[in-house]
């Protein structure tokens, strides 16, 4: 009788039992990045136009600084989203890391909800709000929700009362809140009619379980408006609502139409997902074998991916996998992910919510093996969820798993465990329904406060019309007021005044920013050179060549000595740069004597006290022409480092070797050394590129092959200009 009383007490929990499984939008790689630079300028008047948003569909996003440039990580093949309430959205597809001029066209004739004063409002100020909303939008709801009806009585136009309603809407979507989010998007599109928000209110309305209202309104948008990325969502989602309506064959069609576009697209992310769905809906048809096809679609794509996506898309195939009682492949499939989420686990942190859990997938490997009766191999799997499920506070996997184990026990004989087990079921169901209790009354909290500031919110409509009809009944007395107005033309002087002093500390902010790059460079320089030069003395001392190594050894001081006389110096007279070259070269040709002879010429004409060289710029260059060219030459070969005055104020110093050159370099390299860049090469590549643009393009290089034959060699140019 106390078994049964603890049962039915126990389907009871599980009906009054709410469970919020929220899913974790992976963002995946499609091959490696680079920086993408622009800049947005209107047309009409050719002024920069600041604080534009910036997003790239694979999830970067950045605004224009005050001259209106942008910079931002993407891929080929991203699209890029250019969006600003004063112009249309711009749509733009990245091919390669060129650099972007968008043109754009003010819309000046939009209508705003009041004129004058009322319509100079501070742009700011709202754009401010807005942007504390969408931060707080995934981690405080009621904050939020605050600052976007603090940001509505700071709206001046259309633009602005549909983008605060459409941050809103977005906060009840992230909230599951699905009927205000349906209201605020309606209200967002009375202001303006935006596609990007019609394809998020249909999404809202899928959720809220209008299907039929979804649906209409997916049809109902202009594809040929919809960029790649907004009409693979648009398909996908049609797909949604057919399989919460079970027309499965309509709901495959609809993601067979988002994949063409996805595959001509290359949105590897898409790829997967809609194979994954096709595969889904397949097999709640009952059409196994062609859902076997395209789980393993989405597997061979999310392979290509980044290894969470991979775990994703295996745990769904599991999943399949016991759906169809093919308990071995599930099992398989769910060790292989457990693995991968152990070494995720040191970079990302799951929540309880997402399938990604180790104790997760723990429970369902002993499930499996428990529906096969191999009740030994389950055991263990069960014990390792229920504890990984106690450590991570995680109460339904921790309940679940024990009662499983349970059950193990007691078909596998052992009642004794099989009670002690069934009794530590009894105490977890206590505390997850203790727990339930207190997150019902949250949640019942959490839906009052929403309501009521979403009232609140509501009401600042029909304010907002009052208070335009008092604004036009003040309009008068405003004119009467005039001189107050001219009183504070001195106000706005003397914050322009304050706005040039701000540019000017900005500027003076940034070349400090220049000087701690360049000194956080220099500092990397040096133990660099000295980890390579320490290499060389290793070498000879494993050879026994004892009196070469204290040779070596001494000449190696009195270059340390030099370059670190030199480390803190932005700036060294060339004569020094040069003594510092002849005592490295001599070095490395000490070193590699059968490999390579060395000359260094100057033009006699070049009075090198004249000319002043970042330290240490040039030996790099030499390092890379012996170990990555000379050394492998076949036969031996020459280094010749030339110094040439072109005009008064330039010098050109030119480094050629007749080595293997780049491209042979390249290829005998081991792939450890492929994904490690030459460092001193690097640090020189950005202390030039500061130091161009505090002193103004002071230093060239050009690197190019320095013969046409089997042997290209190298060949660094670097012309130096005299301040």
């Amino acid at each position: 009788m106390k078994r049964l009383r603890i049962n039915i007490w126990f389907l009871f929990l599980l009906c009054t039992t709410l469970v919020i499984a929220q899913n974790n939008n992976v963002i995946l790689n499609q091959g490696s990045k680079f920086s993408v630079r622009g800049s947005v300028i209107d047309d009409d008047t050719n002024k920069p136009i600041p604080n534009v948003n910036i997003e790239v569909n694979g999830g970067g996003y950045t605004t224009t600084d005050i001259f209106g440039e942008f910079k931002i990580e993407a891929r080929k093949g991203d699209e890029l989203t250019i969006r600003h309430k004063d112009f249309q959205t711009v749509y733009y597809t990245i091919q390669n890391n060129e650099r972007i001029k968008v043109l754009v066209k003010s819309n000046k004739n939009e209508k705003t909800y009041l004129k004058g004063k009322r319509a100079s409002k501070n742009l700011i100020s709202f754009n401010a709000l807005i942007d504390s909303a969408e931060f707080y939008q995934k981690t405080d709801a009621e904050k939020s929700i605050q600052f976007v009806g603090d940001a509505l009585t700071e709206s001046g136009s259309a633009k602005e009362n549909a983008q605060a309603y459409e941050v809103l809407g977005d906060v009840y979507m992230f909230w599951k809140q699905y009927d205000l989010a349906v209201s605020n998007y309606r209200i967002s599109l009375q202001s303006r009619n935006l596609n990007e928000v019609n394809i998020k209110l249909a999404k809202a309305y899928k959720l809220n379980k209008n299907y039929q209202e979804s649906l209409a309104l997916y049809n109902a948008i202009n594809k040929e408006e919809l960029s790649n990325w907004q009409l693979i969502v648009l398909y996908e989602g049609i797909g949604d609502v057919y399989v919460s309506t079970k027309a499965f064959q309509q709901a495959i069609k609809a993601y067979n139409n988002g994949l063409q576009v996805a595959k001509k697209a290359a949105i590897t992310s898409k790829i997967t997902d809609l194979n994954s769905k096709i595969a889904q809906s397949y097999n709640a048809m009952g059409d196994a074998e062609r859902a076997k096809g395209y789980f393993k679609k989405s597997i061979q794509v999310a392979n290509t991916e980044n290894e969470a996506r991979l775990v994703e898309q295996k745990i769904k195939v599991a999943d399949f996998e016991n759906e169809n009682r093919n308990f071995s492949d599930e099992i398989e499939l769910r060790k292989e992910a457990l693995s991968s989420i152990k070494n995720l686990e040191n970079d990302s942190v799951f929540k309880n919510e997402s399938a990604l859990t180790p104790q997760k997938q723990n429970y369902k490997i002993g499930n499996a093996y428990a529906a096969q009766k191999d009740y030994q191999n389950a055991i263990p799997f069960l014990q390792n969820s229920i504890a990984e499920a106690n450590i991570k506070e995680d109460l339904i996997v921790q309940k679940d798993a024990t009662r499983k184990l349970s059950e193990v026990y007691r078909d596998a004989g052992e009642f004794d465990k099989a009670l002690l087990a069934y009794q530590d079921y009894v105490e977890l169901v206590d505390k997850l329904y203790l727990k339930k209790e207190q997150e019902i009354s949250q949640a019942a909290r959490f839906s009052k406060d929403i309501i009521s500031k979403q009232n609140r919110i509501s009401s600042l409509e029909s304010d907002r019309a009052l208070s335009e009809s008092k604004f036009q009944l003040s309009e008068e007395q405003s004119k009467r007021q005039k001189l107050i107005i001219y009183s504070l033309i001195g106000g706005v002087i003397l914050l322009l005044v304050m706005a040039f002093l701000m540019l000017k500390n900005i500027r003076q902010q940034r070349l400090a920013n220049n000087l701690l790059a360049l000194k956080s460079l220099r500092s990397q320089m040096n133990p660099h050179f000295i980890f390579n030069a320490l290499n060389s003395v290793n070498s000879f001392i494993a050879l026994n060549d004892e009196r070469a190594a204290n040779k070596y050894l001494s000449d190696f001081s009195l270059l340390m000595r030099a370059v670190l006389e030199n480390s803190e110096e932005d700036f060294i007279p060339l004569e020094k740069e040069i003594e510092l070259i002849r005592l490295y070269t001599k070095l490395e040709h000490f070193r590699f004597k059968d490999k390579f002879d060395y000359e260094i010429e100057i033009d006699d004409n070049i009075n090198l006290k004249d000319f002043v060289i970042p330290p240490m710029l040039l030996q790099p260059y030499i390092e890379n022409a012996v170990w990555h060219g000379l050394r492998y030459k076949k036969t031996k070969g020459h280094l010749n480092i030339g110094l040439v005055q072109k005009s008064m104020d330039e010098i050109e110093i030119t480094i050629t070797d007749d080595g293997i050159g780049r491209r042979q370099s390249k290829a005998l390299k081991t792939e450890h050394q492929k994904k490690q860049n030459s460092k001193g090469i690097g640090n020189i590549k950005k202390r030039i590129d500061i130091l161009n643009d505090m002193y103004k393009d002071k230093v060239d290089v050009l690197i190019e092959d320095y013969q046409n034959a089997e042997d290209t060699g190298t060949k660094v140019v670097l012309t130096l200009k005299r301040d």
